[in-house]
C-alpha cells in the first residue's frame, strides 16, 4: 500500500503542474473530489462519459447516457480502495464514476423542485447529510444505508439503475439501495450539464426515514406524488 500511496501521490502532483488558476475540472482536481468520496467509504466502479452529444458506450440509443457503469461487473468492481479509483481515472481522465448504495449508503433520488424545497427544511430541522445535484433535473439525497435485515424478505431489492431503460418511466422518488447505484459528482453529462455536491461526503448520513418523510411532502406539494410515482432502486 505505501508503493501504491506514493504512485497516487506522484500522479497527482503530475497532474496539479498542469492545473491553471481556477481551473477546478482536472484529472487531479476530479481525484480529490473522488478520494474524498472514498474517505468516507463510499464504494465506486467507474462510468461512461459523454462523447460529444452521445455516450462513450457507443450503444444506439444508450437510455442513459454517460449514466451507467462501464461493465456489468460494477458490483464487483465497486471498491473503496484509493490506489483503484486512481488507477482507473489514470486510465480514462474522462470516466465518470458511480457508486454501490445498499453497502454504507443509501440514494434517495427526487426532481429537482422537490429537492430543493426539502433541502431547505431538512436544514432548518438540523438534518444534515451528504447531497448531490444532477444537472437541474434531479437531487440525491445519501443516506445511511437500510442494510441487509435478517428476514431476506424484509430487504428491498434495486433494479432500476440495472435496467436503466425504465428511468424515465419512474419520474417520482427513487430509492436507491441494495443492488442499484448512482452517479457521483464530479461527473459530466452530455447535454453539457454537471453532476455536482451541494452538500459535500464529508457531512454525516443521516437516517433514511426520515429524509424520506420530507421527500415524500415535498414531491407532493410540488406534483410528483411519491405515493403514485415511487421506485425502489
Amino acid at each position: 500500500m505505501e508503493a501504491g500511496s506514493r504512485w497516487t501521490t506522484w500522479w497527482q502532483k503530475r497532474e496539479r503542474q498542469r492545473v491553471r488558476p481556477g481551473d477546478a475540472d482536472t484529472p487531479a482536481a476530479r481525484l480529490d473530489q473522488l478520494l474524498g468520496a472514498v474517505g468516507a467509504g463510499f464504494p465506486l466502479a467507474p462510468a461512461a462519459h459523454p462523447a460529444g452529444y452521445r455516450c462513450s458506450c457507443d450503444r444506439v440509443a444508450c437510455p442513459a447516457p454517460a449514466q451507467h457503469p462501464v461493465s456489468f461487473a460494477w458490483q464487483t468492481q465497486a471498491t473503496t480502495d484509493p490506489e483503484q479509483v486512481a488507477r482507473w481515472l489514470s486510465r480514462d481522465p474522462r470516466a465518470n464514476f458511480v457508486t454501490a448504495t445498499g453497502r454504507v449508503h443509501d440514494v434517495l433520488d427526487v426532481p429537482a423542485e422537490a429537492g430543493k424545497l426539502a433541502l431547505e427544511r431538512l436544514t432548518a430541522l438540523g438534518v444534515e447529510g451528504p447531497v448531490a445535484a444532477v444537472g437541474e433535473e434531479r437531487y440525491l439525497f445519501f443516506t445511511a444505508t437500510r442494510g441487509t435485515p435478517q428476514d431476506e424478505d424484509e430487504w428491498w431489492p434495486s433494479a432500476l439503475d440495472s435496467t436503466p431503460d425504465t428511468m424515465s418511466e419512474h419520474p417520482g422518488l427513487r430509492w436507491h439501495c441494495r443492488g442499484s447505484y448512482t452517479l457521483l459528482p464530479p461527473a459530466a453529462l452530455p447535454d453539457g450539464s454537471q453532476v455536482r455536491w451541494l452538500r459535500g461526503p464529508e457531512q454525516p448520513l443521516p437516517d433514511p426515514l426520515r429524509v424520506l418523510d420530507v421527500l415524500t411532502d415535498a414531491c407532493t406539494e410540488v406534483g410528483a406524488v411519491a405515493e403514485e410515482q415511487w421506485l425502489i432502486g
